[in-house]
């Protein structure tokens, strides 16, 4: 079992950055990849940003946050985070992080098998 704290949300302005961070307990946090996914409005699918490997090299992001967006992780500290600049109104969302043992970067919500509670990320124009 792994449970997941995720920290760094907040009201930021279009332009700005936020760093999000996931933070585990329980299980080696080392085996497993870690993804960050966003939802909005409430209800709606989650949708995939980015993951994470058990290599820290191994990463893939969606389209939308490419070149502004990066993962990674600190296995030390049991924490992966989301560097997020060039912010838009479109990033708005409740950001999610979870994991899934295995090295495999997996861009699937269905695939991941813990989850954190969110934090809320509101970019304003």
């Amino acid at each position: 079992q792994v449970q997941l704290v995720e920290s760094g949300g907040g009201w930021v302005q279009a332009g700005g950055s936020l760093r999000l961070s996931c933070t585990a307990s329980g299980r080696t946090f080392s085996d497993y990849s870690v993804g960050w996914f966003r939802q909005a409005p409430p209800g709606k699918e989650r949708e995939f940003v980015a993951t994470i490997g058990r290599s820290a090299t191994d990463t893939d992001y969606a389209y939308s946050v490419k070149d502004r967006f990066t993962i990674s992780r600190d296995n030390g500290k049991n924490t992966v985070f989301l560097q997020m600049n060039s912010l838009k109104p479109e990033d708005t969302a409740l950001y999610y992080c979870a994991a899934r043992a295995g090295g495999l970067v997996i861009t699937t919500p269905y695939d991941y098998d813990f989850w954190g509670q969110g934090t809320q990320v509101t970019v304003s124009s």
